[in-house]
């Protein structure tokens, strides 16, 4: 079925004819329906391991301090090591998010005293990257 639409860009109007095509079906045949079959009851459940609270590249623990991950990604390279003295708004990793390469930068002057991922780890939004004293 075609539908037509009156757009306006920059001033213009412009006449748009579409064709619906993801819409309703037009006419529906009744479906018979039988009653849902009975749930089906497991003999034993396998015993479900906890997951661990930290990955297993995770050298440090990470403090409410730390800088978290602002988007979900991989990193792809981390910049700084233990130790090294970093600026305000210095580089210290690379974050790949959605096929666009991403710099997280310290927040203040300090020194790098844990970094709570490794290269090609990937994170969520909130995950503890590194900590800067």
């Amino acid at each position: 079925m075609l539908r037509k639409f009156k757009i306006a860009i920059d001033g213009q109007e412009y006449l748009v004819e579409m064709e619906e095509i993801g819409g309703a079906p037009a006419a529906s045949t009744p479906v018979a329906t039988t009653p849902p079959a009975a749930p089906v009851q497991p003999t034993t459940a396998p015993p479900v391991a906890d997951a661990p609270a930290q990955p297993a590249t995770s050298p440090v623990a990470a403090g409410a301090d730390a800088l978290t991950a602002p988007m979900p990604g991989t990193i792809l390279r981390i910049l700084v090591n233990t130790g090294d003295a970093v600026k305000q708004n210095q580089p210290v990793m690379i974050l790949e998010a959605m096929k666009m390469e991403n710099e997280i930068v310290a927040a203040a002057d300090g020194v790098v005293s844990g970094i709570h991922v490794a290269q090609g780890d990937m994170v969520n939004p909130g995950d503890a990257l590194i900590t800067i004293a």
